[in-house]
């Protein structure tokens, strides 16, 4: 059985430990890609470069054969309020074996044991029938899945299988439910605020919307029949809207538009055009003038390279009998000596895109809790690290032979 030695474990921890202490926003990875770059190439990868988006990639194997690649963004959100953290977002502090920061859970520790799963292979010299591809993508966090595209679609690199590395508390993940982001704008007449009765004042108009979106969500509390589908394993879809602003002449003007952003979580059967849909007929019902569109997205990576696209990211599931899912789960027992519980995220991974639209199958296993991503005192296990770190090698070792 592959295994970390003491000093294995200690520098483990404090590679993790160094990852949290250097803030990588998303759009300001160069630091952060340059820790790990390092480490990499300090382990034993056979190759590690750095693609045209600034993704960290690493090889090992023999340049043939199967190719499975382990995904981790290495982009975090901000802090938030500095006044809810009880230690530095950004200190490393470590008390009781666990480790707190920022990026702790969500997710640079298990990219800390993506790199040392590796080691291990090399350390005990063991041939892979295939290649494992170790990536580390940018700006995941405000547009998942964007960057694993680049590496996909724009360099070539077609993985037969994905396994992303986001927390799943050492469980097999399956899926996500998938989300578009709506830009939804209506329209008004301007007219001065002392005689509103001449315009149409554009944010009524909004106001009128975002009740009936709200009645779209599930409602049984109030008495209410939910609209939006449901799934027995990712749960129903959801609504909400998070944003809103308006455009006037001046504060004493009615507003002739106002723009507001919603977020629609997915299911499986639902889609960008039935989202889309569901607000226009509310559109239609309330009788209002108004644009209803997926949002753009427009990112520049730390090197410069510039990406775009619609914020649509489908749903996904992997059937708990598909292969991968077996060997990855007689890994996990293999190596850790206990059955993993199955189970999926509540939020949106990379396997937006390598699941729900290249159809690589693809499946979850890291470290940390689900429940410390982007929360304040954010930590993680140091052991469940190491443990991680062995699962990552017993997988490579179940699914390339």
């Amino acid at each position: 059985m592959l295994s970390l030695s003491p000093a294995d474990n200690q520098a483990l921890a404090q590679l993790a430990t160094d990852l949290v202490r250097t803030p990588s926003l998303s759009g300001d990875e160069a630091a952060v890609a340059a820790a790990l770059t390092g480490a990499m190439r300090a382990v034993g990868f056979h190759e590690v470069w750095t693609d045209r988006i600034g993704n960290v990639i690493g090889r090992y194997g023999a340049g043939r054969g199967p190719r499975l690649l382990y995904d981790g963004h290495m982009d975090t959100i901000d802090i938030g309020d500095p006044g809810a953290w009880t230690v530095d977002p950004f200190g490393g502090v470590v008390a009781d074996d666990i480790l707190y920061g920022r990026g702790a859970a969500d997710m640079k520790a298990a990219l800390a044991a993506m790199i040392y799963g590796v080691k291990l292979l090399a350390d005990a010299d063991v041939r892979l029938g295939g290649d494992l591809f170790v990536a580390f993508t940018v700006q995941e966090e405000p547009c998942e899945g964007m960057a694993a595209r680049v590496l996909i679609e724009e360099e070539g690199l077609q993985p037969d299988y994905v396994v992303l590395g986001e927390p799943t508390n050492l469980g097999v993940y399956l899926g996500q439910r998938g989300r578009v982001e709506l830009q939804i704008t209506t329209y008004g007449r301007a007219h001065h605020a002392a005689s509103p009765q001449g315009g149409v004042n554009a944010i009524y108009a909004a106001a009128r919307l975002v009740f009936g979106i709200e009645l779209l969500a599930p409602a049984a509390a109030r008495g209410l029949a939910p609209q939006l589908l449901t799934d027995p394993t990712l749960g129903a879809g959801s609504v909400a809207v998070t944003h809103i602003a308006s455009t006037a002449g001046s504060r004493n003007v009615t507003p002739d538009r106002c723009t507001m952003t919603v977020d629609r979580r997915l299911t499986l059967g639902e889609t960008e055009a039935r989202a889309i849909a569901e607000i226009q007929q509310i559109v239609k019902r309330e009788g209002v003038r108004a644009d209803v569109v997926t949002a753009d997205y427009q990112m520049t990576s730390y090197n410069g390279y510039v990406t775009q696209g619609h914020k649509y990211y489908p749903p996904w599931l992997m059937p708990e009998d598909a292969p991968l899912v077996r060997r990855a789960v007689r890994a996990v027992e293999r190596s850790l000596g206990f059955h993993p519980r199955l189970g999926v995220w509540s939020f949106s991974t990379d396997g937006a895109y390598t699941m729900g639209e290249a159809g690589i199958p693809t499946i979850g296993f890291g470290p940390g809790e689900e429940s410390y991503a982007h929360a304040a005192d954010e930590q993680i296990r140091l052991a469940d690290v190491a443990t991680a770190a062995r699962a990552y090698a017993q997988l490579a070792v179940e699914l390339l032979a």
